[in-house]
């Protein structure tokens, strides 16, 4: 084909075409992405991984990146972790809870909020992923505009945040780059400014250079 290949993998309670406009951009970039879906909520997170293994083992393409969006970082380094025999390529992460994360955790104390959360919730969402071992070149991309579901959480999501993550929780030792930008955590699927960053750090391993760091905002 001559284009490199990347793997689009969405977060929870969505299919993947949220990532549309992110998709399109990609392709104008110079990448041929694809779609990754899986059922959030009905199949547990163990089951998703081993899909998404499956997924990548039909794929013929010399190098084959990954684009994770919330849950859907977490559901790529775990497979990473569990199988890290892989084709060549980068992984960036859009407002992915790898720490943790305080909106799940909040929401597993009860049952409508575990109903919420469906099958995914586990170790992963609660306590966190272990450190990245450093053998595949990671981008991290958090957001600082504080709208979102955080918002009704008790005790609120810790400051700065996207809305629904913050922006600690994003952070992982290991990753290769970290970078915020003023977007929430569904902003960020259609802002111009994630895509340009998230082409740049698929081509070279690592992001623009930002003339300031985006101010944080809260909830």
């Amino acid at each position: 084909m001559g284009l490199e290949t990347v793997i689009l993998v969405h977060g929870l309670w969505m299919t993947g075409l949220e990532m549309g406009v992110l998709r399109y951009r990609l392709r104008r970039g110079g990448f041929h992405a694809l779609r990754f879906s899986y059922q959030s909520l009905r199949v547990p997170l163990a089951e998703n991984i081993g899909l998404l293994r499956k997924f990548v083992e039909r794929q013929d393409a010399p190098v084959l990146h990954f684009v994770g969006h919330s849950l859907g970082g977490v559901v790529i380094l775990r497979m990473f972790q569990q199988y890290p025999a892989q084709h060549p390529g980068r992984i960036v992460l859009l407002g992915s809870p790898l720490k943790g994360c305080h909106a799940a955790r909040h929401l597993s104390r009860t049952a409508f909020g575990r109903l919420l959360l469906g099958r995914s919730l586990g170790p992963e969402l609660l306590e966190g992923l272990p450190d990245w071992d450093g053998r595949r070149e990671l981008g991290i991309i958090a957001g600082t505009m504080g709208i979102g579901m955080g918002r009704l959480v008790g005790g609120g999501v810790p400051v700065p945040n996207d809305g629904t993550v913050a922006v600690c929780e994003t952070e992982l030792p290991g990753a290769t780059a970290h970078i915020r930008l003023p977007v929430t955590h569904m902003s960020m699927l259609v802002s111009a400014d994630v895509a340009r960053q998230v082409c740049a750090f698929l081509r070279a391993g690592q992001f623009l250079r930002m003339p300031a760091q985006a101010p944080a905002e809260g909830p």
